[in-house]
Formats: structure tokens, sequence, C-alpha cells
């Protein structure tokens, strides 16, 4: 229990914990950010953490903190929450929710996930591990335009068309099958060079988000907080990247104020309800000290919404 995640002190600090409140960490992960939850709790408080990677749920770190009666740990996606939280008869009385979009440390440092491209292991990328289509399977068979389009709009990768003609080259002469194949194969594809960053970083993000629909769990997520929350309950979200913080802007944007556009008169009585978020300060980022002791909370993003009464 010696890790600490990104941000660890300001996501505690803005969920703003009540001694008895009833709490959730949708991203388990080491279970740095809910032992730090746990240890504001009073008797009463409660504290329910999801995961979707049955690493994390079969950990260490799960089967210690599991001997606190206070702490129940649940194998779900995001897109699970709302009906998760209503059959343990909890709808809207949730005080706080944390949603940490990062990769967990474990998924990068063990080969076999194949999250990383600087170990060599099966092309898997699956956040469970288990269901679903893995990388490799997904390459193997992927259109070249779609694939395009995916490292285009979820890596933000300029030599888009140029990778996946490389890809749909190589996979009609060789399997696609090991994170080091790939790699070098991005690699030799494209000649510029990112300062402090793999040619395939880009690439990597974009085939994992793809697999994993983070995206679209992301937003679903996000609007199932506002019927999971309880009035006054803080939304807290860390981002890694510009995707990802660019939906949580807008989602609590979208939330919060009154929901009519003043252009369109007249406006209606139903028209004028408040939203049913309102924005807590500004984004934050991680301090210089962590940045320095840790840098891949270098680009981390972190916003905070309250419910509305």
């Amino acid at each position: 229990m010696e890790h600490l995640p990104v941000m660890f002190a300001e996501a505690l600090q803005q969920l703003a914990i009540k001694k008895d409140g009833i709490y959730l960490d949708c991203t388990f992960g080491r279970g740095g950010h809910s032992l730090g939850i746990l240890n504001l709790l009073g008797e009463q408080g409660r504290l329910l953490a999801f995961d979707r990677d049955w690493d994390a749920i079969n950990s260490d770190y799960a089967q210690t903190l599991q001997k606190d009666e206070r702490f129940k740990l649940i194998h779900a996606c995001f897109s699970e929450l709302e009906n998760t939280i209503a059959n343990e008869g909890l709808l809207g009385k949730i005080d706080g929710i944390l949603i940490d979009l990062g990769v967990s440390s474990p998924q990068l440092d063990n080969p076999e996930r194949g999250f990383s491209f600087l170990r060599d292991g099966p092309l898997d990328m699956r956040m469970d591990g288990l269901s679903g289509v893995s990388a490799e399977q997904w390459l193997a068979n992927v259109d070249e335009k779609y694939l395009v389009k995916i490292l285009f709009e979820y890596g933000e990768e300029k030599f888009a068309r140029r990778i996946a003609k490389a890809i749909v080259e190589t996979r009609a002469i060789i399997p696609i099958s090991t994170t080091r194949q790939l790699a070098d194969l991005i690699a030799q594809t494209i000649h510029t060079r990112e300062k402090h960053k793999h040619p395939a970083t880009r690439t990597f993000q974009a085939i994992r988000i793809e697999i994993n629909r983070e995206l679209d769990e992301l937003k679903t997520v996000l609007q199932q907080s506002v019927r999971v929350l309880k009035p006054e309950g803080r939304l807290v979200v860390i981002s890694f990247h510009s995707l990802e913080d660019r939906i949580v802007k807008r989602f609590i944007k979208d939330e919060s104020g009154a929901k009519y556009n003043p252009s369109r008169l007249p406006i209606k009585e139903v028209d004028m309800a408040k939203g049913s978020l309102k924005k807590i300060g500004k984004a934050l980022s991680a301090e210089q000290l962590e940045v320095n002791e840790n840098p891949r909370s270098r680009s981390a993003v972190m916003r905070v919404a309250e419910r509305l009464v």
C-alpha cells in the first residue's frame, strides 16, 4: 500500500469527505485513493470501489482493503455504475465520486497485458483481460480507413494514414501479435520524432481507447453520476489526455447553469430549469514537486463539480 496515485492529496481534498458519508472510487487500481478515503471515514462511513480489471479485483491490495467492513469492491465497468448503485440501494445517496482515468501502473508494468510498447508481450490491451476483442484480433481485421480514423481521432496522430497503411501491408504478410512488433513497425514508419515521446505512443493510446470503448464509457459514467450523487455530492475526475479532459469539461459546462438557449424566444418555464451540477473552482494540475517525483502526473488534469439540490 505504499503506492500513492496521481494528485492524491488534491483528490481527497476536493471530495470534501464527511466521516459518515458514502463514497465511490470508480477506478480502484492499486487501491491508493480508496485507502486514503477510508482513512478519512468514521465507523459509519462507507466506500464502494469499482474496477473492470480482474487483476485489480484479485490483487493483494484488494484483499487487504476488503478486510475493512466499510469497504466493498465490485467488478464492473463505468457504464454499469447506475445499475450497480441502485442494486445496493444507494441511488441518489452517494456523497462523492472519484474517477481516475489513468492506466494503472500494474497494467503498464505487466508485459502480458500488452499496454506498453516498452516491454515485449502479447498485443492484448483489454482492461479486463478476458472479454472482448484483443488488440491483436482487432488489428488483424480492422478496415484501413477506419484504422486511420481511430488513429487520428483517438491518438491525434498526424501520421495516421502512413501508420495504417504500414499495418495493413504488414499483416498481409505476417500477423502483428506482439507489442514490440507493433512498436518497431511504427518506429520504422515514422521518421519524425516528438520530444520525450516514443513514435508508438499515440497509436497505442488510440488502439487501447478503441478496444475498451473508453470514451463511450466515460460519457456514460458522467451522465449516470448525476443520478447517483446526492445533493451537494462531489464529482472529481482526473484525466490524462486532451480527449478525456474535453469530454469532462464539456459535460460539467453543459450540466451547469440554465438549460435554455437565450437566442430562442420566447423562453418557456420548463426551459428555465437549472442545471444539475455546478463547477467547483478551476481545473487543477499536479504540483511541480509531484511531477518531479512522478513524471506521469505531468499531464494530469482534475475537474470538480457538485450536485445541485
